[in-house]
């Protein structure tokens, strides 16, 4: 990957690019439909604070990012409990292995309780967790106190990422 948290050019404005909540990237509000663009594009991706850019050497412009700029679209699970090692892969081909460097989280709708679910994919940069990908995460849940609390979620790594506390599932 491009070393774009070293680079630190000229903010050269907003570019009419925006990444919608389903990966697909537009420009000036159509869709790009060449992968390959659209992987490069990715790659000189950088969040700084809530805001994105496309950085390179001597530009950095800003873009428009609905959620978050990747969807993670499979995981492959090895090993069980405490041992397992979950691996995601998302829709522009980056892969993360959860763990403390790449945390899953769950967000969860004030209003109707419906989760949303990341896992850190590279430097400030999130992919949503499709749903697919969530419900088979569920499957490999398990049950673990955090600070004095039962809580469902899922181990990768060594590490124990909450879902959902226990009590309020049915």
């Amino acid at each position: 990957m491009p070393p774009v948290h070293k680079w630190n050019p000229p903010f050269c404005g907003d570019l009419d690019m925006r990444i919608a909540r389903d990966g697909t990237w537009f420009y000036l509000g159509t869709p790009i439909g060449r992968f390959e663009l659209v992987k490069l594009f990715s790659s000189i991706l950088r969040k700084d604070g809530d805001d994105y850019f496309l950085v390179t050497p001597v530009e950095k412009v800003g873009i428009t990012v609905d959620d978050a700029p990747f969807v993670a679209t499979d995981f492959e699970a090895e090993g069980a409990g405490e041992s397992q090692v979950l691996t995601f892969h998302t829709h522009v081909g980056d892969m993360a292995v959860a763990g403390p460097d790449h945390p899953i989280r769950v967000e969860r709708d004030a209003e109707t309780g419906e989760p949303s679910p990341y896992v850190l994919i590279r430097a400030n940069l999130e992919a949503l967790i499709d749903r697919k990908s969530f419900y088979r995460l569920v499957e490999v849940g398990a049950h673990h106190e955090v600070e004095g609390q039962s809580w469902f979620g899922v181990w990768s790594s060594g590490a124990f990422f909450p879902i959902i506390p226990s009590a309020e599932l049915p």
